[in-house]
């Protein structure tokens, strides 16, 4: 489609500048995309309040290094919040931000959308 085919599309565009910094969509993917980061956002919504070895368990076949790295990036990017008790052992919970609550109604249209097109 011609740049001003696209302009004078009547519907809407899900991204006005495609993968540009302006993207929301590429900006979601970029946050959230990747093997993991859905599948830890899952657990911890389910379980509202986790601990890393709890979601270590949790997500079958993620490694120590990925979950690590993942949960120091959502926590960046504001929807993990980390909890760390002065305890000993270290006590560590997390639990979603309302940023990633807000982002969990639209992760179940995607897993309905999957259910009923994706055999």
């Amino acid at each position: 489609m011609a740049a001003e085919e696209i302009k004078n599309n009547k519907r809407e565009l899900l991204c006005d500048d495609i993968a540009g910094k302006g993207c929301g969509l590429k900006k979601v993917i970029d946050i959230v995309g990747g093997k993991w980061k859905i599948m830890i956002l899952c657990v911890i919504d389910y379980k509202e309040v986790v601990r890393y070895g709890e979601l270590n368990r949790s997500v079958h076949g993620i490694t120590n290094t990925m979950l690590a790295n993942s949960l120091k990036e959502l926590e960046a990017d504001g929807l993990v919040e980390r909890k760390q008790y002065d305890e000993m052992p270290v006590r560590v919970e997390y639990n979603l931000t309302d940023k990633a609550k807000s982002l969990i109604p639209i992760l179940l249209e995607l897993k309905k959308w999957g259910e009923e097109n994706l055999v």
